[in-house]
C-alpha cells in the first residue's frame, strides 16, 4: 500500500498551465470557506457569479499540488502589489486601467476623482440586463443609446438584444455616433432613471460611446443577431456600418496576434469552445493556435474536433464569438494584447 502511494503519478503540468484565470479563482474560493466566499459572491455581477460557480464545479477534483501552485501564484501577485502611500493617484489610475481597460477606466476616474461627484448612473452596473432593458425600452433611442454606452460591453450586448428589434440598429447607430456627452444630457439620463443624486455644477463632459464602443458591443452579441442588426444598420447608415465592422475584432483576426499573447488566450478559453471554433477556422489560424499549445493539449483538441463530426455553422460561429469575447476581456484588463481590427499600437 505504501509503495502504491509513493509511486502515484505526479499531476499533469500541462493541466496546471491550462487552468483559466476563472478556475484559479474558483480554487481560491473553495479554500476560503462558505462565509468568506459568499461575501465575495455578493460583490460580483450575475454573469460573474454564474461563471465562477461553474468553474468551482470544474475544479473540485484538483490535487494538492495544483492547489499549492495556484496559492503560490496568488501570493506572488499579492506581494508584488504596492502599499498605500505616496503616488496613490498614479497607482489608482494604473489599477483601474489594468482592471477595466483605458476607456472604462477613464469614465470611472471622471466620476470618482475629487473634482467630480458620484452619479446615479453607477447603479446601472448593479442591475441585470433585463431590468435595464425594461426600464429604458420606452425611451427615445438617443437616451437608450446613452444608457447602453455606459454599460460593460457584455451587459450592453445583452441589453441591446432585449430591446425591441425594430430599434436595435438605431440604438447602435446612436452609440456609434456618440462622442462627448454634456452635463445636460447626463441630467436627463438621471431623470429617466428616476434616481436622486446631489447636484453638481462642476460636472464635466464624459467621453463615452463612439464607433469602437459600438464595435465592442457587437463583439459580444450572438452571430445571428449581429448579422440582423448590422443589416438593418446598413439601410440606416452604410458608412457607419462599415466603420463598425472595421473596428470589430473577429476570430480570424487572431492570426495577427503573436504567439505569447495567443498562448495567454488559450489558457483562458474553454477547450470545448476551442475545439468547435477551430472546425470553421482557416488552416493557417488553426495551425498557429495549436502551435501555441503543448503537444498533449493540441492533440486533445484535435481528437475532440474529430469526435464531434460535422457541426452547424451557427454553432461554430457562436463558439468563435465566445472566444473573441474572452480575448476582449483579457485585452481590456491588460492581460493580453490584441493586434487586429479596432486596435491602435505604436
Amino acid at each position: 500500500m505504501a509503495d502504491a502511494v509513493a509511486t502515484s503519478p505526479e499531476p499533469d503540468d500541462d493541466a496546471i498551465r491550462l487552468l483559466s484565470g476563472t478556475q484559479k479563482c474558483a480554487i481560491l474560493m473553495l479554500l476560503l470557506g462558505e462565509d468568506e466566499a459568499s461575501e465575495i459572491m455578493k460583490n460580483l455581477s450575475p454573469r460573474e457569479v454564474q461563471q465562477l460557480g461553474s468553474a468551482m464545479y470544474s475544479v473540485t477534483e484538483v490535487d494538492q499540488r495544483t492547489v499549492n501552485v495556484v496559492l503560490d501564484e496568488f501570493l506572488a501577485i499579492i506581494k508584488a502589489q504596492t502599499s498605500v502611500g505616496l503616488g496613490a493617484d498614479a497607482y489608482i489610475r494604473r489599477m483601474l486601467v489594468k482592471a477595466l481597460g483605458e476607456d472604462k477606466a477613464g469614465s470611472v476616474l471622471t466620476r470618482i476623482t475629487p473634482s467630480s461627484s458620484a452619479k446615479g448612473i453607477e447603479i446601472l452596473q448593479w442591475m441585470d440586463a433585463r431590468s435595464i432593458a425594461e426600464m429604458i425600452e420606452g425611451e427615445h433611442p438617443q437616451i437608450i443609446g446613452l444608457i447602453v454606452a455606459h454599460l460593460d460591453y457584455a451587459v450592453a450586448a445583452d441589453v441591446l438584444i432585449l430591446l425591441p428589434e425594430n430599434i436595435q440598429h438605431e440604438v447602435l447607430h446612436r452609440i456609434a455616433t456618440l462622442d462627448s456627452v454634456q452635463p445636460e444630457a447626463i441630467e436627463q439620463l438621471e431623470r429617466v432613471m428616476q434616481l436622486q443624486f446631489q447636484a453638481n455644477t462642476s460636472l464635466r463632459a464624459s467621453k463615452i460611446g463612439g464607433v469602437k464602443a459600438a464595435a465592442k458591443i457587437m463583439n459580444f452579441t450572438q452571430a445571428a443577431q449581429e448579422t440582423r442588426i448590422m443589416k438593418d444598420l446598413l439601410k440606416l447608415d452604410k458608412d457607419l456600418m462599415v466603420a463598425i465592422q472595421e473596428n470589430m475584432f473577429v476570430f480570424d483576426n487572431l492570426l495577427a496576434v503573436d504567439d505569447k499573447n495567443l498562448g495567454v488566450l488559450m489558457r483562458n478559453v474553454e477547450p470545448t469552445d476551442l475545439s468547435i471554433a477551430l472546425k470553421g477556422a482557416d488552416e493557417r489560424l488553426r495551425d498557429k493556435i495549436l502551435g501555441c499549445m503543448s503537444s498533449r493539449a493540441a492533440a486533445a483538441i484535435v481528437d475532440e474536433m474529430e469526435a464531434k463530426g460535422p457541426m452547424r455553422v451557427t454553432e461554430v460561429q457562436e463558439a468563435q464569438k465566445r472566444i473573441v469575447a474572452v480575448a476582449r476581456k483579457l485585452s481590456d484588463a491588460g492581460t493580453m494584447v490584441l493586434a487586429g481590427r479596432g486596435e491602435d499600437y505604436v
